[in-house]
């Protein structure tokens, strides 16, 4: 395999060269294949870190140009060298920038309350029962709503505002991935005047 191709993958992705080179063989020498290749093996090692605890991390902190909307934002990982790495810190200026800008509720799926999912179900039910809907397709059609709803509330469900084809959770999972550790967002706020 080509190392002038095996080095403009790593210079792509930060995967090791054993691993450029695997993907690259595996992907026939198409170097946005191979690159594709190893986000989705790395997003499966991502998964598995992403149980270890994550006590070091950062305070992030976004201002407006017109300084009417900021966003506070603490975003954790496991070990100080990583807080304190260039990479991780432009995460977190791009996770509290992206929180301005989209204006995410929660977190994640699991920390919206049960009331505020079944007031959305019983409006989707009535809109769709108005709409005409036929009624043995109301559940699997409120399912798929309820799901686009909860995308657009959590900050890990949304598109990711530089990046609309991956999520939030997609750019923190890559980055866990790059780093080597555990990263998860502990909380935010966003103010607006």
């Amino acid at each position: 395999m080509d190392a002038a191709k095996i080095k403009q993958l790593r210079d792509m992705t930060s995967a090791g060269m054993l691993d450029c080179k695997k993907a690259l063989e595996e992907a026939g020498g198409d170097l946005e294949k191979a690159a594709e290749i190893l986000r989705k093996k790395g997003i499966a090692k991502a998964v598995k870190k992403m149980g270890r605890e994550a006590a070091e991390g950062g305070i992030f902190a976004y201002i407006h140009h017109n300084n009417k909307l900021g966003v506070l934002l603490e975003l954790n990982c496991e070990t100080d060298f990583v807080a304190r790495n260039e990479k991780f810190q432009e995460l977190g200026k791009n996770i509290a920038m992206h929180i301005a800008a989209s204006n995410p509720q929660y977190i994640k799926a699991e920390d919206v309350p049960e009331d505020v999912i079944e007031k959305e179900k019983a409006l989707q039910r009535e809109n769709l029962i108005a709409e005409g809907k036929p009624e043995d397709k109301l559940d699997k059609i409120l399912e798929g709503k309820i799901r686009k709803f909860l995308s657009e509330i959590t900050l890990l469900g949304q598109p990711y505002v530089k990046e609309p084809k991956m999520t939030v959770e997609d750019l923190i999972k890559e980055s866990i991935t790059t780093l080597g550790e555990n990263i998860s967002v502990k909380r935010f706020t966003r103010y607006e005047i």
